[in-house]
């Protein structure tokens, strides 16, 4: 961190966003990239294809649990790739956005598209804020010392352990997520609820039917338990480091835009291939502060923002997967305290 902020005639007119907004435009940051996206959606179809043929070509054989394990890191990428969709970043123009991410996420992956969609947005414009962020909603897990407090039932009994009990409990994020968005049906503010259940239902029935047709029964659910569980395994371990364990707003404390995303999101370090394996969201800031902007250019951008930031003297937080993981994991223990205090004192 620089000890003095430098005042430029751009901050002076304006916020301190839209200075830093115009250096990203500057440098053609926010301009889409086709190609890359084309040959994505290529590679990530043609592996998911593959999968598929495999697990019919293997068939009655136990040596199709490897191929469920290949099926869910499959997943785990048509989800990323639905997650750059959903934010405009593939398709220029809404409709398109809404068709491919509804392929992507209802009809590849089971997961409902519009319940996602607006989930994530409102994540995104109050990140880690206790009452405005639907991702730190208290539900198996508290993540704060005031939810813990407040809990009962199933979140107050895990939530003394619930730290110890994160990793395990990822292995049910993809069947959360497949219930979420079949009780998001019964919305009916919910846009395109038919066609969303449609698209939902010839999903798990074309799944499902493949699975009992292919294997035995007892294989079929040995199949089903080991790609779902890493696969929702996979999807929480891309979203935990990003912004677990930052700070947690609540009330009325809510800065502007530029530090609202800054100050509680997490990037981390690597190369080529954490970039890959995590789709981009490894550079969670970026990611924040321009959610449109394709994810190969976030590397780039990363320079820019760290920069501007140290000139207004706002923290940025950057770390490796695993110290990512454990500030996580300390802040959910910190989180269920008063929960042990109590069992103590009962005890």
């Amino acid at each position: 961190m620089t000890a003095e902020v430098s005042v430029s005639p751009e901050r002076t007119t304006g916020s301190d966003f839209a200075g830093l907004s115009k250096r990203i435009v500057d440098q053609g940051l926010m301009a889409r990239r086709p190609r890359y996206y084309a040959v994505r959606i290529v590679a990530v179809s043609a592996l998911y294809v593959a999968g598929w043929t495999a697990f019919v070509l293997v068939g009655a054989s136990w040596w199709n649990l490897a191929v469920a394990v290949f099926l869910a890191a499959v997943f785990g990428q048509v989800a990323l790739l639905a997650h750059d969709i959903a934010h405009r970043q593939v398709f220029r123009l809404r409709k398109a956005s809404e068709r491919a991410g509804r392929v992507a996420a209802n009809v590849g992956i089971g997961m409902g598209y519009g319940w996602w969609q607006d989930k994530h947005t409102r994540h995104h414009a109050n990140p880690n804020h206790e009452t405005l962020d639907p991702d730190i909603e208290p539900d198996l897990l508290v993540w704060s010392q005031d939810q813990a407090r407040a809990a009962k039932g199933l979140p107050r009994l895990i939530g003394r352990s619930q730290a110890y009990l994160f990793f395990p409990l990822l292995t049910l994020e993809a069947f959360n997520l497949h219930v979420s968005g079949l009780r998001a049906l019964a919305d009916r503010s919910l846009k395109h609820r038919l066609l969303e259940g449609a698209l939902l239902v010839a999903h798990f029935a074309v799944y499902l039917t493949a699975l009992f047709l292919v294997l035995p029964p007892g294989m079929a659910i040995a199949f089903l338990a080991v790609h779902q569980g890493l696969f929702g395994l996979y999807l929480g371990s891309v979203f935990a480091p990003n912004h677990k364990g930052m700070p947690i707003r609540t009330g009325k404390d809510r800065p502007d835009f530029l530090r609202r995303q800054v100050l509680t999101s997490r990037n981390v370090r690597g190369n080529w291939f954490t970039d890959i394996v995590l789709g981009g969201l490894n550079y969670q800031i970026e990611h924040h502060l321009f959610p449109s902007m394709p994810s190969p250019n976030l590397r780039r951008a990363q320079l820019v923002v760290r920069r501007y930031c140290e000139e207004l003297d706002v923290a940025y937080l950057e770390t490796s997967l695993i110290a990512s993981y454990r500030q996580a994991l300390r802040s959910l223990h910190q989180a269920g305290a008063p929960l042990r205090r109590t069992e103590a004192r009962a005890a």
